[in-house]
């Protein structure tokens, strides 16, 4: 009964979640696939538990490293390679979301976020057994989705001047929609073409 009643919890947590990531995702265009909100609500259901998010190495609690993830995945293959990189890209979005400042103080910036979670979902997209029109969204949108994540989560991307300024002269020359959503997260206008 307890594993039922744990299991009802987890696909509540789930639904709302997903209906918290389509609030939050009304003003992105194009709208996001309703089965990526799904998938990415089912990510912030399942990690949100410390159980599923961390591991027991050396006899202490502990949350892999990312790049350890990578390299586990690169010297394995087939159907272990992909799960190990689902890991990977679903940690990148959950831990880069929520977790910033922390890894900002260790020398991670959110472009390692970016790299390591979208490089795997860009993997997934061309050999996950299933889902694949998922992650591939995941993997062209991931900076838009760590943003939505974080919204969702009441959490402001942090960014540094140095970084929002480069963002804006990027957004500015290129015009990327991607660009255009994290700075607005971080509360910069962008209707006049200028910072308020």
């Amino acid at each position: 009964m307890a594993n039922q009643s744990v299991a009802e919890f987890e696909r509540r947590l789930e639904e709302y979640f997903r209906e918290r990531l389509a609030e939050c995702a009304a003003v992105l265009e194009p709208q996001p696939q309703e089965d990526t909100l799904w998938y990415m609500g089912s990510v912030l259901a399942r990690l949100g538990d410390s159980r599923r998010l961390f591991s027991y190495e050396g006899g202490e609690l502990q949350l892999r490293p990312l790049a350890l993830l990578y390299k586990d995945a690169h010297e394995s293959d087939g159907h272990e390679r992909c799960l190990l990189l689902r890991q990977l890209g679903d940690q990148a979005l959950f831990l880069g979301a929520l977790f910033p400042q922390r890894y900002a103080r260790k020398g991670l910036e959110q472009d390692y976020f970016v790299g390591m979670g979208g490089g795997a979902y860009d993997y997934l997209a061309d050999h996950a057994a299933s889902h694949r029109h998922v992650f591939a969204e995941l993997a062209e949108r991931f900076v838009a989705f760590l943003s939505l994540v974080a919204q969702v989560c009441h959490r402001r991307m942090e960014a540094s001047v140095d970084e929002v300024l480069a963002m804006y002269q990027r957004w500015r020359h290129t015009g990327d929609e991607y660009l255009a959503v994290r700075l607005r997260a971080l509360g910069i206008s962008l209707d006049a073409g200028q910072m308020h």
